[in-house]
């Protein structure tokens, strides 16, 4: 087990290099390729009416004139050590692990972003609870009871979450229960867990409702699928004809093979999230990742979206490195592959 937690964990370090500088690569070179110049792009930072000298002295002070392999090795120098920005008469220290400096805010990416975290954590672990719980339950008793109004009203319904996209139902969520009825509290209305538990909660509730309503749908028809295909197997026949308990067959037996490959959704799809749900924290307001990363591009903010970008790359990385981990845990043939 040991040796392969290593092979995976040096896996993982190796994908996120690799993905750390295409990731920087592609910020730096499409501009390139599409006519910008290191003077284009240093006026991001100058203004638009700043002087042909002020411009040349922000080519050089932020580099834009290196080779991008140059370019990089400072960028992932300054994630492992930290580096510092020269400001003109001034320098900004941006400490390890730098994720970029942004010119707009004057301060370095990965503070923001860690300050950005929390709501982002909040909204989709907690609509990755409901999601799971939820679809997994739906998904199973559908399968259990094939062909029946449960099972064909459960997949009406999940089809309707699969195909209306969150900012629809986030909206109509607002609009009735929210500004309507007054049940909870409107958009804009999120509150740290450290400041106000209940606020938080109940500012909370429809963002994870709205979100785990969209994944839900997805999780129960997979699970549906997979329940039905694994009910049939030889060895589900095998457990009932030994007198195992009906209870003892779908949960130890079938379910346990079903979950599978909604692990590796699961884990993929909340690496995603927490990278930013960016549409769903949009919708309601909520001060996430991906609320940040919205700013940022209407901000013109390049170093925010890149280090938001890797951050998420992050955490799908690690995601992956967790489902191997787990797949280990309940299939133990993986550990020898």
């Amino acid at each position: 087990m040991l040796g392969f937690l290593v092979r995976r964990g040096v896996a993982a370090v190796l994908m996120l290099a690799v993905v750390s500088f295409v990731t920087f690569s592609i910020f730096f070179l499409i501009p390139r390729a599409m006519g910008q110049t290191p003077e284009g792009m240093a006026t991001r930072y100058v203004g638009r009416d700043a002087t042909p000298a002020a411009i040349q002295a922000a080519v050089k002070r932020l580099h834009l004139d290196d080779p991008i392999l140059v370019q990089y090795g400072r960028f992932a120098a300054g994630i492992v050590v930290g580096v510092d920005y020269s400001l003109g008469p001034r320098k900004a220290e941006c400490p390890a692990p730098c994720f970029g400096f942004s010119f707009n805010n004057n301060q370095p990416v990965w503070p923001t972003l860690m300050d950005r975290l929390p709501a982002t954590i909040s909204l989709a672990a907690g609509a990755a609870v409901i999601w799971l719980v939820a679809g997994v339950s739906i998904g199973v008793i559908s399968a259990l009871r094939r062909g029946s109004a449960v099972d064909r009203g459960a997949m009406t319904v999940a089809l309707a979450g699969v195909s209306l996209p969150i900012y629809f139902t986030g909206l109509v969520a607002l609009a009735v229960f929210a500004y309507a009825l007054g049940i909870f509290p409107g958009g804009g209305s999120y509150y740290p867990i450290t400041q106000d538990p209940r606020q938080w909660f109940q500012a909370l509730v429809l963002p994870w409702i709205s979100l785990a309503f969209l994944y839900a749908a997805l999780y129960a028809r997979l699970t549906r699928a997979g329940m039905l295909e694994t009910m049939g197997e030889d060895y589900i026949r095998t457990a009932r004809a030994k007198g195992l308990p009906e209870r003892t067959v779908v949960t130890k037996h079938a379910l346990r093979a079903t979950l599978t490959p909604i692990l590796t959704i699961f884990g993929l799809d909340l690496g995603l999230l927490l990278g930013g749900a960016v549409l769903t924290e949009s919708t309601f307001s909520i001060p996430g990742i991906g609320k940040l990363v919205i700013d940022a591009i209407r901000g013109n903010d390049l170093p925010v979206v890149l280090g938001v970008t890797l951050f998420a790359a992050l955490f799908i990385v690690l995601a992956n490195l967790i489902v191997d981990v787990l797949y280990a845990v309940v299939d133990p043939r993986v550990r020898v592959t």
